[in-house]
C-alpha cells in the first residue's frame, strides 16, 4: 500500500516510485513534517518489493528551497532549558534526527534519483547529495546557502559533496554561498546531465529509472550497497566486502534468469 503524506505525494508504476515534494506554495521548503515523512517514505521504499527505483522531484516551480524558515526560527523555543548543557544536548539530538532523515536515502537499498528544476537551495542540496543519481533542467539554480544564515551546514552536504564534486569546489560553494547553474553543476559532476527544460528532465529521468527497474533487483541493491561501502573504505576493504557479498548473493534466481535471457535472446523478467 502506498502511504499518504501531508508534504509528499507518491506514485508507483512499473516498479518506479515517484516521490514529489509537495509544498509548492512554499517552494517545497522542508518543514518538520517533510523531514519526518522523507524518512518514512524511504522506509516504505526499502520495504516495498514492487518498488525497484525511486525518483525524487518537486511540485510547482522549484525543487526545494531548503529548510522552512518558520521551523528554523522555532528551534530556540523547542530546545529551551534552564541548563545550558541540556539545551545543547537537545539541539544535538534535533540535528542528528534531521541528519538521519536524509541518511535514510542512502540507507534505502533501492537507487534514488533526484530530478531538479527551479531552485535547489540549502537543505535541498543536502537532500540531493544523499541521492544515487542527480539530473537537472537547464534553468535550475543551486546554492549551498547556510553560511549566509550564520549556520555551519550540518545535515550532510559538507560530508557528501566533497566525494561527489571534490574538496575544492565544495569549499568555494560553502564559503561563498554563490548560486550556480545546472551547467556548472554538470561540469562539477554534481548532476549527471543538464536537460533543456523541466519536461525533458522528467522524461529523461523516467526513462533511466525504467532501465534500472528492468535490471535484476537483487543485483541492483547489491551494487548500491557496495558502491556506498567502497566510497567510505579502502580499496582492499571494498574488495573483501564485495567478495563476501557475492559469496552470499551471487547464486540467485536473478543470475539464472539473466543467463537464460542472454542465451535465448529474450527480455528477462525478474521477481520483485
Amino acid at each position: 500500500m502506498i502511504p499518504e503524506f501531508t508534504t509528499l505525494s507518491i506514485t508507483l508504476d512499473q516498479h518506479v516510485a515517484e516521490i514529489a515534494l509537495n509544498r509548492p506554495k512554499r517552494a517545497n521548503a522542508m518543514n518538520e513534517a517533510m523531514w519526518r515523512e522523507l524518512r518514512e517514505a524511504m522506509q516504505w521504499l526499502d520495504a516495498e518489493p514492487t518498488a525497484r527505483v525511486a525518483i525524487i522531484r518537486g511540485e510547482g516551480a522549484n525543487f526545494c528551497s531548503g529548510i522552512d524558515l518558520e521551523m528554523l526560527m522555532g528551534v530556540q523555543a523547542r530546545i529551551q532549558d534552564d541548563c545550558q548543557g541540556r539545551q545543547a544536548e537537545k539541539l544535538r539530538r534535533l540535528i542528528l534526527d534531521l541528519q538521519d532523515s536524509l541518511t535514510a536515502i542512502e540507507r534505502c537499498s533501492k537507487p534514488v534519483m533526484a530530478a531538479v528544476h527551479g531552485r535547489c537551495i540549502g537543505g535541498g542540496l543536502d537532500l540531493i547529495a544523499a541521492c544515487d543519481l542527480r539530473y537537472a533542467s537547464s534553468e535550475a539554480l543551486f546554492c549551498l546557502k547556510e553560511v549566509d544564515l550564520g549556520i555551519v551546514a550540518d545535515v550532510g552536504v559538507l560530508q557528501r559533496l566533497p566525494k561527489i564534486i571534490g574538496d575544492g569546489h565544495t569549499r568555494e560553494l560553502a564559503y561563498t554561498a554563490r548560486e550556480f547553474s545546472a551547467d556548472d553543476a554538470a561540469r562539477m559532476g554534481l548532476v549527471s546531465r543538464s536537460l533543456a527544460d523541466a519536461a525533458s528532465l522528467l522524461s529523461t529521468v523516467r526513462e533511466i529509472a525504467a532501465q534500472i527497474a528492468a535490471k535484476p533487483p537483487l543485483t541492483v541493491r547489491g551494487v548500491k550497497e557496495n558502491l556506498n561501502y567502497a566510497r567510505d573504505h579502502s580499496v582492499e576493504e571494498g574488495l573483501r566486502y564485495v567478495a563476501t557479498w557475492n559469496a552470499a548473493m551471487l547464486l540467485s534466481n536473478d543470475l539464472q534468469t539473466a543467463a537464460m535471457a542472454m542465451v535465448t535472446g529474450t527480455a528477462p523478467k525478474f521477481r520483485d
